[in-house]
């Protein structure tokens, strides 16, 4: 049977030989994701779960990350109701609050396997492709149900082909790169599709393919995926997962697209998505010279140990401009362990960088880093929408680690490749 990797793994999960884009199938997948907002969600089936339970205590993942610490008080009874339901029920997977973003625990723990199927209460659900899962976003209602039955029901997506070719020229990044697709296949462009990347992936590490699965999403798929290689297999093994606990499902090789493109690495630049729409890309070049007042360095985008190390290699010996201010924010406490071994730390906060607690926060608007009207932000994070970062009067630029650090010394908007080192 000739398939897509969504309709190989879609079959597997529905107990069928083969399925076909627009089919509704009914899957029980290997974890539910669930963050803060595991709260609203519990209270929705409040006795529905005094009477029945949950389907099984190792089907949800929570990791409490939007809003920590609790900010106020709102956020402290809804960590607290989520403690409870973890000792009442007896979850086997509950990631407290330090631990770090969910998308990037998910992964870090080995969760997010090669052939696995995950879904999420969060869009960014998606980024578990970075190892050959299909994880998808869904909504608050479904999670509920799923959190008590165990299964649900998806739709087989017409799936995407995606190209790569060739290689990037220094300071352009996987950032540079999936920016660079979403302006061309726009934010609607792939509604409801599965995004396979091909070609050229190798050159792609775990964490570069995680910066792209990740902004899925934002071109509208309902997942995107890397083909299981030796650099997913390899990742693998260095977190402590043997190939024993996985098999992978790759596409067909003549398997059926609903639409194939190309991209040539070597023409891609620095770009950045300007406001107020992921879709909204423009060559840095022709930025150049906006002012800003705060850079975000981090979230679960571009919060990993190989982000900052490029970042760093930007801002070793150099300070923050005083208009500005630099947060850096890792995406999980390991990250963050590791970073400190490596001195990366070190680097940002002698350069006038402040480190923030690993989790969400800034990046949706809920905690820390919230801006002010009139004011501007560089983020390495996924959305610019108006308001997303705690005002309607605030702009928003997305961009790669490398564009964030060296606007964040010269305080406007830089073409990376004008490092001087």
């Amino acid at each position: 049977m000739i398939m897509t990797f969504a309709e190989k793994i879609l079959a597997k999960y529905a107990g069928e030989k083969k399925v076909e884009p627009g089919q509704i199938v009914t899957v029980k997948p290997d974890h539910l994701l669930m963050h803060d907002n595991a709260a609203p969600i519990i209270s929705k089936i409040k006795p529905e779960l005094q009477q029945y339970g949950v389907f099984k205590r190792s089907l949800p993942v929570i990791v409490l990350d939007h809003v920590i610490p609790a900010a106020g008080e709102k956020n402290a009874l809804q960590h607290k109701q989520i403690r409870e339901f973890v000792r009442t029920y007896k979850i086997k997977y509950f990631f407290d609050v330090g631990y770090g973003v969910c998308h990037q625990i998910i992964v870090e723990k080995g969760l997010a396997l090669p052939g696995t199927l995950l879904l999420g209460s969060d869009s960014h659900t998606c980024s578990y492709g970075a190892v050959g899962a299909f994880s998808s976003g869904i909504d608050r209602t479904e999670a509920a149900a799923l959190l008590l039955i165990g299964e649900t029901w998806l739709k087989v997506p017409e799936s995407i082909k995606i190209t790569l070719k060739g290689q990037l020229h220094r300071w352009v990044t996987a950032k540079d790169v999936i920016l660079s697709i979403i302006g061309d296949v726009s934010a609607s462009g792939a509604d409801y599709c599965s995004v396979e990347f091909h070609g050229a992936i190798a050159r792609f590490s775990v964490d570069e393919r995680f910066t792209m699965a990740n902004m899925g999403v934002e071109m509208g798929a309902k997942n995107a995926v890397f083909p299981v290689d030796n650099v997913t297999m390899q990742y693998l093994t260095s977190i402590g997962v043997s190939k024993l606990k996985y098999k992978p499902l790759n596409p067909d090789v003549d398997a059926i697209y609903e639409k194939e493109l190309t991209y040539s690495l070597s023409e891609i630049e620095p770009v950045v998505a300007v406001p107020h729409s992921v879709d909204k890309i423009k060559p840095v070049r022709e930025v150049t010279g906006v002012e800003i007042q705060q850079c975000l360095l981090g979230t679960c985008t571009n919060g990993r140990v190989s982000d900052f190390e490029i970042a760093a290699k930007i801002l070793k010996g150099k300070k923050v401009h005083r208009n500005v201010r630099l947060l850096i924010l890792p995406s999980s406490r390991s990250v963050y362990l590791e970073s400190l071994k490596k001195g990366l730390i070190s680097i940002f906060l002698e350069a006038g960088g402040t480190i923030l607690p690993p989790g969400c926060g800034p990046c949706l608007g809920a905690h820390q880093g919230v801006l002010a009207p009139g004011e501007r932000c560089l983020s390495t994070s996924n959305r610019n929408f108006k308001g997303r970062m705690g005002c309607s009067e605030a702009e928003i630029y997305l961009a790669s680690p490398a564009t964030v650090a060296l606007s964040a010394i010269n305080g406007k908007i830089t073409d990376p490749r004008k490092v001087k080192r």
